[in-house]
């Protein structure tokens, strides 16, 4: 048997991790500032990450949701502590995608409604409803139809306004930074325009956080630069660190029933183990408040590059647009200055997403690397 060939591979053979750094298969060391779709949030391999996982392993590495599993209200107390967001429920899933397919499902549960706002730009998942959110036909088989979706402008509030107008709306869905499509914000007066028009039509927001939360533009979700408290805040990459985790938080105004959501792996003890790590290790390093600052120092010197028409985002979450497509750029940034960076639905951007632990050095040695391939 051979593998479904459906991803573009690089020729090259991780087989080790530690920090920033990955190896392959020849011992070349290389350093990460992708981290697997900004997965890797507190470093590969971290050392308080593998001795909960390795502890929880030995304890109880499963069970269903059949049972009362305490690692997973003390995963939702030390969340609510470090988000802000106490007075939230926590639902537990897998991916970024299912997280967004049951803030879907909930909010077309509490009010009964089915259109629901979404946006141009959006990336969503890939799955049925969050396949149907997402503004990319090329990944929408005609099973997963769209019909129910209004694709408005990004940042256009009079299009936002007439759409609620129009509509019986069920709820808004917005990346808080669209990372797929190249790294773009929404203004904070759209995310409030939003929360305020979801409030007042008894409509939901859904804050997608899957790649923007957890500490990486340097606040513990990105919604919270707008000071908007959202309805369904999803999560995923980053939680886990590597390890599949993901999850919705749910406003008090929303009323649980048994049998409303349910999962098989999902709030399973491993992948709570591997969450909580993560959420102490943010606390101990102070690591929210580190990747804002490194942000900024990346920022400001990619901005003065040759090439560089535009850098885009906020902490650890960066975009760089480039004035003529990247792909040769990422390839010698890869191969000839091994360092890992990532792409966009935009071919002239390129995406750093690292490791929000990175040190200074690092950081100034892809400057020196991005300068190098910038000017050649």
């Amino acid at each position: 048997m051979k593998l479904f060939d459906v991803y573009p591979l690089f020729d090259l053979t991780l087989v080790k991790g530690k920090g920033a750094h990955v190896w392959d298969d020849k011992g070349k060391k290389y350093l990460d500032f992708y981290g697997g779709h900004a997965v890797i949030s507190i470093g590969h391999a971290h050392d308080h990450w593998q001795k909960r996982i390795r502890k929880q392993l030995k304890k109880l590495p499963y069970y269903s949701n059949s049972v009362r599993l305490p690692i997973q209200e003390k995963l939702a107390k030390k969340l609510g502590k470090l988000s802000g967001y106490e007075d939230y429920s926590l639902f537990l899933c897998n991916s970024g995608a299912e997280a967004n397919e049951n803030a879907l499902k909930i909010a077309s549960f509490h009010n009964g409604r089915k259109t629901v706002i979404a946006f141009q730009g959006a990336f969503h998942g890939r799955s049925a409803g969050a396949v149907a959110v997402t503004d990319n036909k090329k990944i929408k088989p005609p099973v997963n139809p769209d019909d129910h979706v209004l694709f408005l402008p990004f940042n256009d509030e009079e299009a936002l306004q007439s759409a609620f107008k129009e509509h019986e709306v069920t709820a808004v869905i917005l990346e808080l930074v669209q990372g797929v499509n190249g790294i773009y914000e929404p203004s904070e007066s759209f995310v409030q325009l939003i929360s305020a028009l979801c409030t007042e039509h008894n409509s939901l927001f859904i804050a997608d956080e899957i790649q923007s939360g957890f500490g990486r533009t340097g606040k513990f979700f990105a919604h919270q630069w707008a000071d908007v408290q959202p309805d369904l805040i999803t999560m995923a990459k980053g939680m886990g660190n590597g390890f599949p985790v993901a999850g919705v938080l749910i406003s008090p105004k929303v009323e649980a029933w048994y049998g409303m959501l349910g999962t098989t792996f999902g709030g399973a003890p491993m992948a709570c183990a591997a969450s909580l790590a993560v959420l102490e290790v943010m606390e101990d390093e102070n690591l929210t408040n580190h990747a804002l600052e490194m942000g900024e120092y990346l920022q400001t010197a990619l901005a003065q590059m040759p090439g560089v028409k535009e850098v885009r985002g906020k902490g650890l979450m960066i975009g760089v647009e480039m004035e003529y497509p990247i792909k040769d750029m990422r390839n010698a940034l890869l191969f000839e200055h091994h360092i890992l960076t990532g792409n966009a639905s935009n071919a002239n951007t390129i995406r750093l997403l690292p490791p929000l632990n990175i040190t200074k050095q690092q950081a100034k040695k892809v400057l020196k690397a991005f300068a190098s391939v910038a000017g050649s």
